[in-house]
């Protein structure tokens, strides 16, 4: 193994069990574990395909077991095709829709591709992949039971979502409760050391430490990362809120969108997403170099680069739209909410709604730079518009004004 000094390893992390090694406990001590086990410890990380697609959000922990690899341990990831047919209920107000098993065996074959740029996938020892389906699949009622036996009801409400919905008289199911214990049941199975996750999962992966007591294991240690916050700069990266950076976007969108990173994000973006130890003082330099390495990381140089040269031409082309001989075009015109397609028909950047569509959908309509490709993309409000540029190919400009 590696020498890797742990306190690397453990950069921008949480170690929450313990919080502290003390004297009652002194082999609690994932930095002595780490330096003195003279073996590659087994670091467990779970995914949920119930998507298909993996944004820079997600890629945070698999970052962090790569860097656990590259020290030389195990990394041990869990396709939960048998627990995302239930959904995970963490943050959730409502039960989840249920997925087929074909539906979840797809979706994971599109997130292992999405991870190739990320983990190491060659070298022997360094990566495993499990399905949980492969012990779940066969639990009976006796072995059920005995994990139901583990944890009481006001244990179970204390998990992040439950005691809202319980107040507020919102269902909550019976498998629900069945979630946090299988996914603990996992790390029995694979006898983790370590399990990593986002600060949402502390409540599920301290349920894997109490079931690898009850079955006589060495409870695994739970490290925490930071949930990070998308490109609006305010809540945390989603699809649903249209602030995400998704891996498989091609270089140019990636790169638009992330050299646009807001200077209070820059620091947290270095330090969670690329290998970045610092950032010039200059804070549109600081954009360009994160956006730079993260696309670079998925794309490579090659790509990053030119993604970087088109992106800076598409901005001093655009610097025509500070002209006044660029047409504005007022927004009191437009009843809202308002799909894009309108938008372009209505300001005369195209002929008509079909002609928006399919400009749409070949890739030359822009806001403020960033490509947009979602057909039926709607703007709620005008307030996200005022004063900024809509760009269809390379020579169509209109300003947004009141």
């Amino acid at each position: 193994m590696s020498n890797t000094a742990p306190a690397w390893l453990l950069r921008g992390t949480q170690e929450i069990f313990p919080h502290q090694p003390d004297s009652s406990h002194p082999q609690e001590n994932l930095t002595a574990l780490l330096e003195q086990s003279g073996r590659p410890l087994r670091i467990k990380l779970g995914i949920d395909p119930t998507g298909t697609d993996i944004h820079l959000g997600h890629s945070i922990p698999f970052r962090k077991l790569r860097a656990f690899q590259d020290a030389g341990h195990t990394a041990v990831v869990i396709i939960g095709d048998f627990t995302a047919q239930i959904g995970d209920p963490t943050g959730k107000s409502e039960v989840r829709k249920q997925l087929t098993a074909e539906q979840v065996r797809a979706n994971a074959e599109n997130y292992l591709e999405q991870l190739r740029p990320i983990l190491d996938f060659e070298t022997p020892g360094r990566l495993e992949i499990r399905y949980n389906s492969e012990w779940l699949d066969s639990l009976n009622l006796a072995k059920i039971q005995e994990l139901l036996a583990t944890m009481t009801v006001s244990q179970m409400l204390a998990k992040e979502g439950f005691a809202e919905r319980f107040a507020k008289e919102t269902p909550i199911f019976l498998h629900e409760f069945l979630y946090p214990l299988m996914q603990g049941y996992d790390s029995v199975m694979v006898q983790a050391d370590v399990e990593l996750g986002g600060t949402d999962q502390k409540f599920n992966i301290a349920v894997g430490r109490d079931l690898q007591r009850h079955f006589g294991q060495k409870p695994q240690f739970g490290l925490l990362l930071p949930i990070l916050i998308g490109t609006d700069g305010h809540q945390k990266m989603s699809k649903s809120l249209n602030n995400y950076v998704g891996l498989r976007e091609d270089a140019l969108s990636m790169y638009s969108k992330l050299e646009k990173t807001p200077d209070a994000l820059l620091a947290s973006y270095a330090e969670l997403l690329t290998a970045l130890e610092q950032l010039p003082e200059n804070p549109r330099e600081g954009q360009k170099l994160i956006a730079l390495e993260i696309v670079t990381q998925f794309h490579g140089a090659a790509a990053a680069q030119a993604a970087q040269a088109t992106a800076q031409a598409i901005v001093t082309e655009g610097n025509t739209a500070n002209a006044d001989n660029v047409a504005e075009f007022s927004l009191e015109q437009v009843q809202f909410p308002a799909k894009l397609f309108f938008l372009l028909s209505a300001s005369g950047l195209c002929s008509s709604s079909g002609e928006g569509r399919r400009q749409i959908q070949g890739g030359a309509v822009r806001l403020e730079g960033e490509r947009l490709e979602d057909v039926n993309h709607c703007f709620e409000t005008p307030d996200s518009l005022v004063g900024k540029v809509l760009q269809v190919g390379k020579k169509k400009f209109i300003r947004f004004v009141p």
